[in-house]
């Protein structure tokens, strides 16, 4: 049986430890990245409500983050 030398065993064995730790690390950040997504999803989606419940009671308005202001929107 042929074989390659130990030490190019090792360089293999090596290469092929760090491709498997990458794409462990890569799945990782996918799955982060899905539940970022999704929170990101599900505020948008309490903003948009609690924009409505703001709507409801001034009427449609731009907001200054800053200091809470508001203008009417002419339309």
């Amino acid at each position: 049986m042929k074989k390659i030398t130990q030490e190019e065993l090792e360089k293999l064995q090596e290469q092929q430890n760090g491709k498997l730790h990458l794409e462990r690390s890569i799945g990782l950040l996918e799955r982060d990245k899905f539940f970022a997504l999704q929170r990101l999803q599900q505020t948008i989606a309490e903003q948009n409500e609690y924009l409505k419940e703001l709507e409801d009671k001034y009427g449609k308005i731009n907001v200054d983050l800053s200091d809470g202001s508001y203008e009417a929107i002419e339309e």
